[in-house]
């Protein structure tokens, strides 16, 4: 494979002349879509394919991405996170169908005795939001907010309805991991990730922390402000799910070292394209890190229909998005995979054996995006 150029853009990596399309549509991304800094990664059958970083680390433009450059990708982390839990799910030490209160007692409060892992991972168990007000000091105490998760009464009965639990599923997840596994998120998935050469963390290091992008936010750079007390129901749950604390989507919060060393797999996680397409990558072929008949049930649709937070039909797995005609990973119908905010995402397509990775730094808060999209294309315009 040959480096990468772009005339005066700062594009590096390696592209299979093949995938030249990629390649384009990567420069394209930065010339007409307003990419500020991105990584692209693609494996196909074992092989990286295209290994691509441009743009810039900051906003001022002042400074390179480079190879080991790693950013925040947001909800790519969700499926990240299930993946641990259906591991351990995988080794038999809890079930799809068992309740989350057997391994987290405390759980069982204010109604939710029923909720199981199953509603847990497919945005069913009915606390997309934590109801007691918290402070942004206490988003850092991984015990006051899994507590408060865990005192809170449910939205609605376990398992009558869904809605994307966009920010306690790192904690409801995340507290799953550790109950039976017996190790916090961030290094249940370092383990997971070294040993496959994947640079993707819940919660960076100081001596790693050189190495993140600045997200750049296309919106406020405060939580807005809202009177809880002139809400109700829907419209209540999603202000409380986004800004419960106030920087619990990290508005406010995002560059910040204690954000990037916070191991909150929903929101905070960091790496880099190549990473994610790596744990992709192995996933492209299943039972190599969950079982066959697992990984089939774990990315088919568990969920579907209106989801007031994201305010849109949609379908959801076991933490993994399979592809669907509005939200395409791809022309296969066995790909699957999560975006994350602004557009970051990750999917695995068995059938093509195509693991995926592409992370950016220019939030435009929404999931799919025309750069994505762009991507995803020319992926599979190149075979």
């Amino acid at each position: 494979m040959r480096p990468a150029s772009a005339g005066g853009l700062p594009v590096s990596g390696t592209c299979h002349p093949a995938f030249a399309p990629v390649r384009r549509a990567f420069v394209e991304n930065f010339t007409q879509r307003g990419e500020v800094g991105a990584a692209v990664s693609v494996v196909v059958g074992g092989e990286t394919v295209v290994d691509l970083v441009g743009g810039w680390r900051d906003a001022g433009r002042t400074s390179p991405w480079q190879a080991d450059t790693i950013c925040g990708f947001y909800s790519v982390g969700k499926a990240l996170l299930a993946l641990l839990l259906l591991q351990l799910v995988d080794a038999g030490r809890i079930g799809l169908d068992d309740p989350i209160a057997s391994v987290w007692p405390e759980f069982a409060a204010g109604g939710k005795e029923a909720a199981t892992v199953r509603h847990a991972l497919c945005h069913r168990a009915g606390v997309p939001a934590i109801r007691e007000p918290l402070t942004d000091d206490e988003l850092f105490d991984w015990d006051r907010m899994t507590g408060a998760l865990a005192a809170t009464e449910p939205w609605w009965p376990p398992g009558e309805r869904h809605a994307y639990h966009t920010n306690t599923f790192g904690h409801l997840v995340g507290e799953l991991v550790r109950r039976v596994g017996g190790a916090m998120p961030g290094e249940e998935l370092r383990s997971l990730a070294t040993s496959l050469g994947a640079d993707v963390w819940f919660g960076v290091p100081a001596d790693e922390q050189a190495r993140c992008a600045e997200v750049i936010w296309a919106s406020a750079a405060e939580p807005p402000a809202f009177d809880a007390s002139q809400l109700s129901g829907d419209l209540l749950m999603n202000a409380l799910a986004h800004f419960n604390p106030p920087g619990y989507s990290s508005v406010g919060l995002v560059n910040t070292d204690r954000w990037r060393a916070l191991p909150l797999g929903s929101t905070a996680g960091q790496g880099s394209a190549s990473g994610i397409a790596r744990v992709y990558a192995q996933l492209a072929v299943p039972g190599r890190l969950l079982s066959e008949d697992l990984q089939r049930e774990a990315t088919g649709v568990q969920s579907s229909g209106w989801c007031p937070v994201l305010e849109d039909d949609v379908s959801f797995g076991l933490g993994f998005t399979p592809t669907t005609p509005r939200r395409p990973l791809g022309p296969n119908p066995g790909s699957f995979g999560h975006f994350g905010t602004g557009g970051a995402l990750g999917f695995a397509d068995p059938t093509a054996e195509v693991g995926f990775g592409y992370v950016m730094n220019h939030v435009i808060p929404r999931w799919q995006s025309s750069r994505n999209r762009a991507l995803i294309d020319a992926v599979y315009a190149s075979f």
